[in-house]
């Protein structure tokens, strides 16, 4: 019996795309012959997936998986909507989403050379998806929010199933006081944050490259006018600024606050909770933000091409 080793189902992936088992599980078929496993892999519709990696992945799901004082949001990607509706798919991105949580894991990279449930890796599991479903698929991202005591209140818009949508929010709570008041709160700030797409917590959480874009634009807006005068425009400017995109100066659009800001309503809440309360952090994700999608040819049209010769 041939000796299959690392290196030789290394060569395999890359040639075929196919997944780490089933690579193996080919060249032990075969007697070691990649030729031969390559030919077994296509016969099995396994090495697709390198075909399918050049492709615009920018539809999907966002999943979100929460248990006690962590939980996770990640994204992965597919090329078109209708998939975001295949069973396969949605037990991809949720068991992704679970292994998340599990690690704590929110480098990419690394959460995609953890073990998977089943078998092999995240990024085994990517890879035979991709060969079964026939699109490409990536997964893009991945944040993770733990506190020490309290919990993670959490929101998912345009549901497609259990845990699963098109935005995605996790909202960090620290407290010592009643978890249930706590978890309604938190989830009123994720619906918030779902809305109203604040880009960090507080000012001084802003990335410094877009708060010079933001004095730029201020500054050009009002070229012509006195230093002096220009710069109290662009301090002003500023903080009108920080209370459209920072949360804790946003004016809450849940109606349990109305008129009050997050902080406030943060503050305000601790009364019924019994105990004081910080907001930690939060992270949004929406499908498919930032993506440069190109030109898209016509989903009819390329079942069309396909079965065309």
């Amino acid at each position: 019996m041939a000796t299959i080793t690392a290196g030789m189902v290394k060569d395999l992936r890359e040639k075929t795309g196919a997944g780490m088992m089933d690579c193996k599980g080919a060249l032990s078929e075969t007697g070691g012959d990649v030729e031969a496993a390559i030919d077994l892999l296509r016969k099995k519709g396994l090495s697709k997936a390198a075909k399918k990696s050049g492709r615009v992945a920018a539809e999907g799901l966002v999943a979100i998986a929460v248990r006690g004082t962590q939980g996770v949001v990640v994204e992965v990607n597919s090329e078109t909507d209708f998939v975001a509706r295949n069973g396969e798919f949605q037990a991809l991105t949720r068991a992704i989403a679970a292994v998340a949580l599990e690690t704590g894991e929110a480098d990419v990279e690394k959460l995609k050379n953890h073990h998977y449930p089943g078998g092999g890796t995240v990024a085994d599991a990517i890879a035979n998806s991709i060969a079964t479903i026939g699109e490409n698929m990536t997964l893009r991202r991945a944040s993770v929010l733990k506190v020490a005591h309290g919990c993670v209140g959490h929101y998912v818009h345009n549901v497609i199933a259990d845990g699963l949508g098109k935005i995605g929010v996790i909202v960090a709570l620290e407290s010592t006081g009643d978890a249930a008041a706590l978890a309604t709160l938190g989830r009123q700030i994720a619906m918030h944050v779902a809305s109203a797409s604040p880009v960090a917590l507080e000012a001084s959480m802003i990335d410094p490259a877009i708060l010079e874009r933001e004095k730029n634009i201020l500054r050009e807006k009002n070229a012509g006018k006195p230093a002096n005068v220009l710069e109290k425009i662009v301090e002003s400017g500023l903080k009108t600024y920080f209370k459209e995109v920072c949360l804790l100066d946003q004016a809450s659009n849940h109606p349990d606050h109305a008129g009050k800001t997050i902080a406030q309503a943060v503050k305000e809440s601790e009364g019924r909770i019994g105990a004081p309360v910080a907001l930690k952090g939060f992270a949004r994700f929406q499908l498919g933000e930032g993506i440069e999608k190109g030109e898209e040819m016509d989903f009819a049209a390329e079942v069309a091409s396909m079965t065309k010769g």
